[in-house]
């Protein structure tokens, strides 16, 4: 092969756990291998990130990846990592986020690649839909013991009440059996002989591994396990999450403005590690990277780095650069006429938190004086001599231009036609919306 996949992924950091002989398959011959991603939702957010880069490190290095959408493992739900049962969906729900989350695998992996390596794209509902329970209990069932389901540590967290979770019902507890199935399964229609995923699966693989060996009649089957570490922050923190809940990899559930902050954002700890993970960077690169940010950490090198990668790969070029453009407008010199490029769901993701008031924009016909607009149209201000004193002070700026007690608000103002920003020295920022 010409890359060595186990390699790269171990100095990205991305390994945590491997079924002895994984790294000499990979090296010895061109390996299928593949994860599955639960339909908990009709979009992925970036805790799937994880697994999608490593489909694409996978056929970047020779071999062929597998997507698979849990169509039916998701009308169970997989009890790896959960205190409590989760409430089932219906299949209405369900097939909607099945679509969903091929259409959000479809920009990542080119499923209509007809090369050696091509992604495939499965959705196990399409081979357990048609197994009766019998079946299921007389063919996968009798192939591994209780005991040995048992003995995996998500199956007994939730046995023993550790950690105040709730106990395990016979659906929850069959799902490692589904689970293995999938890999049999695909191990007869693709080769299949690798299974990846978060170190919380490593029990549910296993056991995928193990009914392989005990299904094939073949003498010697292979099959093989490979985890990376769950994502963590430095202080602690839920990765993935911000303010307004999960970063989606959507930009109809989170802007690509917001997108963007979000790595932009990340401290200098987290991003010396996510700059390895989330982005295909070479390690001479990234090295590079990281020194050039030890010497002047206030550049934050790392992170508008780490944000242009990740924001490129997910949503595009042109996408990072709109995103770009907005994050540094506030600090333009030509703030007027740039903030009138943005679109409003961007101009308001800008300016998100930032206090609102609606004026009527028939006020704005003859004229509308500062004390009003700062005061007693908006309660931006206390008091309208509260205004009077900012404006002497000359503190107050309509759209970043400093402005005196007689200057006059209209139409003139106005970006897109809606919004007029106002700021009082350089940490107070006012909106007003016109109505």
């Amino acid at each position: 092969m010409k890359v060595n996949l186990v390699e790269e992924l171990r100095w990205r950091g991305m390994i945590h756990d491997m079924m002895p002989g994984t790294e000499e398959q990979l090296q010895k011959e061109a390996t299928t291998a593949y994860i599955g991603f639960d339909p908990t939702s009709d979009s992925l957010h970036i805790g799937s990130l994880v697994p999608i880069i490593l489909l694409v490190h996978l056929q970047k290095a020779g071999h062929q990846p597998i997507a698979l959408v849990g169509g039916a493992t998701g009308m169970i739900g997989d009890p790896s990592g959960k205190s409590d049962e989760r409430n089932l969906l219906d299949e209405e729900a369900l097939a909607k986020n099945v679509a969903g989350i091929k259409n959000t695998l479809a920009r990542f992996l080119d499923f209509k690649d007809t090369s050696a390596t091509s992604p495939i794209l499965v959705n196990n509902y399409d081979w357990m839909k048609n197994f009766s329970f019998i079946d299921f209990a007389r063919d996968v069932g009798k192939r591994i013991t209780v005991n040995y389901m048992m003995a995996k540590d998500s199956v007994k967290k939730r046995l023993s009440g550790e950690e105040g979770t709730a106990g395990m019902s016979f659906t929850e507890f069959t799902y490692q059996l589904i689970q293995g199935y999938d890999f049999y399964h695909l191990y007869k229609t693709y080769n299949c002989m690798l299974q990846m995923g978060g170190s919380d699966q490593w029990g549910n693989i296993t056991t995928g591994t193990e009914l392989v060996r005990r299904m094939t009649d073949e003498e010697g089957a292979k099959a093989y396990a490979m985890t990376c570490p769950l994502i963590t922050k430095a202080d602690g923190s839920k990765f993935g999450k911000s303010e307004g809940g999960n970063i989606w990899l959507d930009a109809d559930k989170t802007s690509v403005y917001k997108f963007y902050q979000f790595w932009l954002n990340t401290s200098d700890e987290d991003a010396e590690k996510y700059i390895k993970i989330f982005t295909f960077l070479d390690q001479d690169t990234v090295n590079a990277l990281v020194q050039e940010h030890q010497e002047a950490p206030h550049l934050r090198v790392l992170q508008k780095a780490l944000a242009k990668e990740v924001t490129v790969f997910v949503h595009s070029q042109e996408a990072f650069e709109n995103a770009e453009k907005a994050s540094s407008i506030l600090y333009s010199k030509s703030f007027k006429e740039d903030i009138k490029t943005l679109d409003e769901a961007t101009f308001l993701d800008v300016f998100e938190g930032v206090p609102q008031a609606e004026i009527s924009k028939a006020d704005f016909e003859k004229g509308l004086d500062m004390i009003a607009a700062l005061a007693a149209k908006t309660n931006f201000l206390s008091s309208n001599g509260e205004a009077r004193r900012a404006l002497k002070e000359n503190s107050i700026a309509v759209n970043k231009e400093k402005v005196r007690e007689d200057y006059l608000l209209t139409s003139e103002d106005f970006i897109n036609d809606k919004y007029i920003v106002i700021n009082k020295g350089k940490k107070n920022t006012y909106i007003i919306k016109v109505g």
